[in-house]
């Protein structure tokens, strides 16, 4: 009870600075960087028409109407990167999104045992959404290892001084399974691959969701991300992303080439 009293708390102070970032900030966006609302590729989310079960695995019939993507773009600062296959499904309905990661891997790698420790060093699942589509300064992140080791945040993009802040004391309750087809941090061999599935709440967006709700038609700025770690010891990763990023020197957060996601009916 104590534990839920501080998160309630915890949301009401936190909310009302966020709708004033996400909405008020647009106000001193850089329009030539910044994709209008209505010029990002979108990806159209299928309702879920059943009970999902998180077990990392696509039993439910309704998986098939999910619009398959793949990660086409692929970076790396070191040297060239390798581009294994990935594909991202993604569903909904009134109370959750649910996401599905599906990903070849010939070598799993995954070290990173503290919660909101380092996971985007291992092989790792990310997910990075804001419910008000045109904002360039705030998201929520979510990024979780093939162990299922948990790092979520909120992000606060080029806040102050041009850097960004990660505010890591976001910590919701969602639900995530992960398969994986081989041995760990064995370079010796040669394995197969990982799923990953997540129940994320519509209510751990808080009242941001009052915005723009989950209704059909209405939509969200997005981004999916695998991290793709082939070496125990290899000090980089292969990264590849749903959609363009504007430079890969300054990470994967970069809300203004975000992609939508709309809510569909069918």
């Amino acid at each position: 009870m104590k534990y839920q009293l501080i998160y309630r708390l915890r949301l009401r102070i936190i909310t009302p600075v966020l709708v004033y970032l996400t909405v008020g900030s647009s106000l001193f966006s850089q329009p030539e960087k910044q994709l209008v609302t209505g010029q990002q590729p979108v990806y159209r989310v299928s309702r879920a028409g059943e009970s999902i079960i998180i077990d990392g695995k696509m039993d439910e019939a309704c998986w098939k109407n999910a619009e398959v993507s793949s990660f086409n773009y692929f970076y790396r600062g070191d040297k060239p990167v390798e581009k294994q296959d990935s594909k991202f499904r993604m569903l909904w309905d009134d109370t959750n999104i649910y996401l599905f990661y599906e990903c070849k891997d010939t070598s799993l790698t995954a070290r990173e045992t503290r919660f909101d420790g380092r996971t985007y060093l291992d092989d790792c699942a990310e997910f990075f959404v804001v419910p008000v589509p045109d904002s360039v300064y705030m998201h929520f992140g979510f990024e979780i290892n093939i162990t299922e080791v948990r790092y979520d945040y909120i992000v606060l993009w080029r806040y102050y001084n041009n850097r960004t802040f990660f505010l890591s004391g976001y910590n919701p309750e969602y639900e995530v399974k992960a398969i994986y087809n081989g041995t760990l941090n064995n370079d010796k061999d040669k394995d197969t691959g990982w799923t990953m599935e997540f129940s994320i709440p519509m209510s751990v967006f808080s009242n941001i969701s009052m915005i723009t709700r989950p209704r059909p038609g209405a939509r969200w700025a997005f981004q999916a991300v695998r991290q793709d770690r082939n070496y125990v010891e290899d000090r980089f990763r292969s990264t590849s992303t749903l959609f363009p990023i504007y430079d890969i020197r300054k990470d994967v957060h970069q809300p203004n080439r975000f992609g939508l996601l709309e809510f569909s009916d069918k």
